[in-house]
């Protein structure tokens, strides 16, 4: 009877574990991270800028002005948005798979028709995605000291506005959604793809690794509970970040144009203080590369990279916490 219930407490004391390492990590990636994010797209889409702020100090320095000049609103505008965006994704790919013969998972023994059409699912899930990535993107740059309180499924309103061609209006240096589909299917395919190998290598990489060093027979219940959890929150912590930074320029750039023409004005990044409008003329992609290399030099494409660092500083900071309160739990329990 005894055992009994001291494997059921253990089982709860698991499932416990499990979720709530799975929460903190969640918490981190949507919540803590998103002031990060708008400081990160402020500065990308801000082509006035002088200061690149390419390190976590300038970044940590220019958040504390907009929080003391605007509010802690200012960090945290455009978060409901972020999430229904994520919400049409999971849904336009699942209703998509439901009614095309495209695969949502790939079985461990594909081949290269299942992977492109796989690949082809996450292509027209992120052209459905994009007109609610574009307002969703406009939420969280415009500055708050012009916002007016919008609601929380203004970017669905803009989004359908968007698309057929009502709404807010625009001026005529708005690039067409035609245009934009290329560079945000190319990033979103390709965040996918390095994001997905990275994830399955340092999955490997430490399953083997844990195999090495904890032979089965000596594994303490902390251990076995910690390599149950940990190795696929680092894997998805280290995928993400690779996946960001290599494709930091490409998102410079997809967001330059999915912003102009939008009537946007933008806090200054250099003061953390004022407002700036985005007056912009791209032609497309390849103009805009061109000129940003030309006017703003290679560092151009990384500006606001030091709020990546920050981040992911602080992502990994929360698993190490995470880990150690539930060492410390799991061994007071044992």
């Amino acid at each position: 009877m005894t055992g009994s219930v001291y494997v059921n407490h253990k089982e709860q004391l698991n499932r416990f574990a499990g979720f709530g390492i799975g929460l903190a990590s969640l918490f981190t990636e949507n919540v803590l991270a998103h002031p990060c994010i708008v400081l990160r797209r402020q500065c990308q889409v801000n082509y006035h800028a002088r200061h690149y702020h390419l390190t976590p100090f300038t970044v940590i320095n220019i958040m504390y002005s907009f929080n003391k000049t605007q509010g802690p609103r200012a960090l945290w505008k455009g978060m409901g948005s972020t999430f229904i965006v994520q919400g049409i994704t999971l849904g336009a790919e699942g209703i998509i798979s439901e009614f095309t013969p495209l695969p949502r998972e790939l079985s461990h023994k594909w081949s290269p028709k299942q992977v492109g059409e796989h690949l082809l699912l996450k292509a027209l899930t992120y052209v459905v995605a994009m007109p609610f990535y574009s307002a969703s993107l406009i939420e969280t740059v415009q500055s708050e000291i012009i916002r007016d309180n919008a609601g929380i499924l203004e970017c669905v309103k803009e989004g359908i506005g968007r698309v057929i061609g009502l709404g807010v209006p625009h001026s005529k240096r708005l690039l067409p959604l035609l245009a934009l589909t290329f560079p945000t299917v190319l990033h979103g395919v390709l965040h996918y793809i390095i994001s997905s190998i990275i994830q399955k290598f340092v999955l490997l990489v430490l399953k083997r690794k844990n195999a090495h060093s904890h032979p089965s027979e000596s594994t303490s219940p902390v251990q076995s509970m910690l390599d149950a959890y940990f190795p696929e929150l680092i894997a998805s912590f280290a995928a993400s970040l690779c996946s960001d930074v290599m494709l930091y320029p490409l998102e410079t750039v997809l967001h330059r144009l999915h912003i102009q023409g939008t009537r946007t004005i933008i806090d200054n990044t250099d003061l953390g203080y004022e407002v700036l409008p985005i007056n912009t003329q791209y032609e497309g992609m390849k103009d805009c590369i061109n000129t940003i290399k030309q006017e703003e030099g290679m560092l151009g494409f990384y500006k606001g990279f030091g709020a990546i660092i920050v981040q992911y500083t602080l992502h990994a900071a929360v698993l190490q916490i995470t880990k150690i309160i539930y060492s410390t739990l799991l061994q007071s329990n044992v």
